[in-house]
């Protein structure tokens, strides 16, 4: 079992930056490949990004390329996700995702381990 407690979300205005952590623990994270998914409300939950156990692939949705970066730390069992250049349609729950498979898996139901979730808000 892995256990993922996500932080860093909050209220940034349109063009603003803000880099969300995960925090995991249980399982070896360094063997859990680690994605981030979002949701807004009254949307399907869609993938973000993902990174492999050595950091070595990484994966992005295509609309989302070029603002967010994905990056982890092994030592400290953390996973980021760096925002750029926000806009009000990034506005959605934030949701840190793992599986103990090798590859990063752009659907939810490749993820085995799921936190509960930071809440971003980009205001215009």
């Amino acid at each position: 079992q892995v256990q993922l407690v996500e932080s860093g979300g909050g209220l940034v205005q349109t063009g603003g930056s803000l880099r969300l952590s995960c925090a995991a623990s249980g399982r070896t994270f360094s063997t859990t490949t680690m994605a981030w998914f979002r949701q807004a409300p009254g949307k399907e939950r869609e993938f973000v990004a993902g990174m492999s156990w050595t950091g070595s692939t990484t994966s992005y949705a295509d609309s989302l390329k070029g603002r967010f970066t994905i990056s982890r730390d092994n030592t400290q069992n953390t996973v980021y996700l760096q925002m750029g250049s926000l806009k009000p349609e990034d506005t959605a729950d934030y949701y840190c995702a793992g599986r103990s498979g090798l590859y990063v898996l752009s659907t939810r139901h490749g993820y085995e381990y799921w936190g509960q979730g930071t809440q971003v808000t980009v205001s215009s």
